[in-house]
């Protein structure tokens, strides 16, 4: 299995950034997907899930401003992100589940990861 994240960048605060993640090797149609964010000296944690079936929830932090997507025609996960704030700087990274995996936004859910794409917000 192999998870691809791209767009990662420096924005300024209220600007707007899109990752995407490509994923090899797994059923993308059944697999659970999240995306997990971890700032320097914290743990890594949820951002935003989606089911198979496209069930989607949010950290309270990025509701309303992050939209989690997937395109099963392209085995390909996204994170629109908008209204970006400095405490949204993080390394992002993109995690799966396959057949057998659960909702959660548990990082130990998650057997699969992604190299992950740094995202700085500076005023």
């Amino acid at each position: 299995v192999q998870l691809v994240e791209s767009g990662g960048g420096s924005v300024q605060t209220g600007g707007s950034l899109r990752l995407a993640c490509v994923a090899c090797g797994l059923p993308f149609t059944s697999a659970y997907m999240g995306w997990f964010s971890q700032a320097p000296g914290k743990e890594r944690e949820g951002v935003a899930i989606i089911s198979p079936g496209g069930d989607t929830y949010y950290d309270q932090s990025v509701k309303g401003r992050f939209t989690i997507s997937r395109d099963n025609a392209k085995n390909t996960l996204y994170l629109q992100m908008n209204s970006l704030k400095s405490e949204d700087t993080a390394v992002y990274y993109c995690a799966a589940a396959g057949r057998g995996g659960v909702f959660s936004m548990l990082p130990k859910r998650y057997p699969y990861w992604g190299q992950g794409t740094q995202v700085t917000v500076s005023s």
